[in-house]
Parts: C-alpha cells; structure tokens; sequence
C-alpha cells in the first residue's frame, strides 16, 4: 500500500474549500469554439497546454520588433457586475491592449487574458470570454491563452477582475512615432464610441449623485438602460489604422486617449521641441460627457484630463495627407475630423482653442 493511500482524511475537499475544478474545465471546453475563431496565420494551436504557441515566420514577418502590451478596465467592471451584462467587457479588455500595439506602428498577433473570480460562474465566464474573441476577430489577433483563477475569499459574490496582455510587431524601421515628424503636421481626431474604459471611478460617483439607478433610462441615450450606455465597449482601431498604415498615408504619430486624456496622452508621443495646437471646437463630443459635466459639475479642464470627450484616437498626418486620411478612414466606418496642428513647444505640449461643445 502505498503512503498516500495511508493518509488521514478528514473529508475535505478542494471543491469545499471553493474552488471547483470541474467547472474550471466545463469552462475550458465552453470557450473553444470563440477561441478557435480567433485563429490567424501563425496561430493555429488549441487551449489547453502550458502555453501559447505564435510563428511570427508564417505571419508573415522577416525581421520584426515584437512590442507587447497589458492593461484592465477598471471600475468599468463594476457596472458588468452589479447589471449582470458581461458580453462586451471582454472586448473592453482587448480595445485597451490592442489599440496601446498600433499606436507604435505595431500589428497585433496574439492576445492572452487572466480572469480571476470568487466562484467560477461558467455561463459568466463564457459570456466575457465571447466578448474578449469578439474583440480579438476585429483587432485581427490569435487568443491563444489565458488564466482562470478562482480564488475564494479574495472576491466576493459576483465580483471577478480581469487583465490583458497583447503582443504585436512592426518590420524593424516602421515604428511609430517616426522621426520626420515636426511642427505643421496636422491633427486628425477618430471618434470614440462614448467614455471607453477611463474615468470610470468618477462616472460611478456622478452616478450616485444623480440618484439614478443602472436600469432607469440613460438621460442621454434614447432607448437604453443608464447601465447599457456606460458599458457601451472601447473601439478598437487596430484594421483601418493598419490599413492607412500601409497605405502610406503620411501617418507619423498616434496617440491613445486614454486615463489622462488629452493633457497627459498626447504629449506621450510629441519630441521635446513640439506641441498640439487643438480646435476644442471641431470636436463632435458625444452626449454622455455633456450629462457627465453637468451632473458632476466638471470643469471642462477636468474634462479634458480625465476623459476622451469624444476622441479615442489622434494622429499626427503629413498636412498633404490629412484629408485623404479623413476619407479612408470614414470608408472604413470611422468618424475622423482635421482638429488642430503640431507647433513649436511653448509653454505647454498641449493647448486649446476654443470650447468643447458639452
């Protein structure tokens, strides 16, 4: 006999202590047929294994720089929760990721997420597992892994965290910003899909003074819960900026709108010796950040450094270029609109002119 067998029991078990290995792999087995949809060249493999597998070779690529990203989002996931709508988190988790690849010039090829909860719900999981494939497919990459962790006692009831790592690449020489970048070039917004994953611990406060509730109608959102409305997910820019990239459209920086907003992102991607000159003016502002304003009574300087008032993109463009950049980009269903010009640093990397329509 042997030592194991002789071992005490005193009944327990891991499934007693909370962690439930079966669903954990009820939840595997749920998910293959999103993450088989995934698939592209250089990622073929199953989940699964120990790991994930990418061929940059059969992607394509002779001699890349591999740039890599991971980010959450947020209290976001707060609003999921509490209304129990988990279908396009996923794809928030993605936006996030992605988006931060192809403002470095770089094509995104796989995608790994880590979900961690109390208590494994498979039909939970699988519903933000979904959105995170769905996310994937429109960003182009290969979900090609994950981590589930359940973890009782570190999350209660329904709450479950998530986090995302991406990994892209450019041919060496392509990366983004380019060095020929300088004072005249203009500024091209993409439209955002409304507050994206920023800011969220705010949103929730001026929720709370509003004294509304996730399902009473969202005051400025016709036909649609207050809850639906924030949760609307990030856009993901990945395709038409490859595209525009490719096409040699003169694109020589990008910026990412993110927590911070204009006043902390832009000047992420500007040398030293430049600054944006912005129209606040020329900026169709979506009309959740005007009820987020007036509700919390936030000055439109808070505005502009907490959220993306509109913009989820900006692009520095040769001025030659930045019309047919508006045109190509509105053929692939973006909203774009010219809304400033690179300067000369003064004072500040970022200034305004004008007022944003709240």
């Amino acid at each position: 006999m042997s030592d194991a067998q002789n071992l005490p029991s005193n009944g327990l078990s891991y499934k007693q202590a909370g962690v439930d290995i079966d669903a954990g792999n009820a939840l595997v087995d749920a998910i293959k047929p999103a993450v088989r949809s995934t698939r592209r060249p250089g990622a073929d493999g199953e989940i699964g294994g120990f790991g994930g597998l990418f061929d940059l070779r059969a992607a394509g690529f002779r001699d890349p720089v591999l740039v890599a990203a991971n980010d959450g989002v947020g209290t976001k996931l707060r609003i999921a929760i509490e209304t129990g709508r988990h279908e396009t988190i996923g794809q928030d988790l993605v936006a996030m990721c992605v988006n931060d690849l192809i403002v470095q010039g770089a094509e995104p090829l796989f995608f790994l997420d880590y979900f961690a909860t109390g208590k494994l719900d498979v039909a939970q999981g699988k519903a933000i597992v979904e959105g995170i494939a769905h996310g994937c497919r429109l960003a182009g990459c290969a979900l090609i892994g994950g981590e589930t962790a359940e973890m009782p006692g570190m999350y209660h009831g329904g709450d479950y965290d998530l986090a995302g790592f991406a990994v892209g690449a450019a041919e060496r020489g392509t990366l983004l910003p380019r060095p020929d970048i300088a004072a005249g070039d203009a500024l091209v917004a993409i439209a955002s899909s409304g507050i994206h994953s920023n800011g969220y611990s705010l949103v929730r406060r001026i929720v709370e003074l509003s004294g509304l509730g996730w399902e009473a109608p969202a005051p400025f959102a016709a036909d649609q819960s207050l809850g639906e409305a924030l949760l609307e997910p990030t856009r993901i820019y990945v395709q038409p900026l490859l595209e525009a990239l490719r096409a040699g459209l003169g694109i020589k920086a990008l910026a990412h709108i993110t927590g911070g907003g204009f006043i902390d992102n832009i000047p992420r991607v500007l040398p030293d010796n430049l600054a944006a000159d912005i129209d606040l003016g020329a900026i169709a502002v979506p009309t959740v950040f005007g009820w987020l304003a007036r509700t919390g009574g936030l000055s439109e300087r808070e505005m502009l450094r907490t959220f993306n008032c509109g913009v989820g993109m900006l692009v520095a463009v040769a001025p030659e270029d930045a019309e047919k950049l508006v045109d190509r980009l509105a053929d692939a269903g973006e909203k774009a609109a010219i809304v400033g010009v690179l300067t000369e640093r003064g004072d500040e990397p970022v200034s305004f002119r004008g007022r944003l329509a709240l």
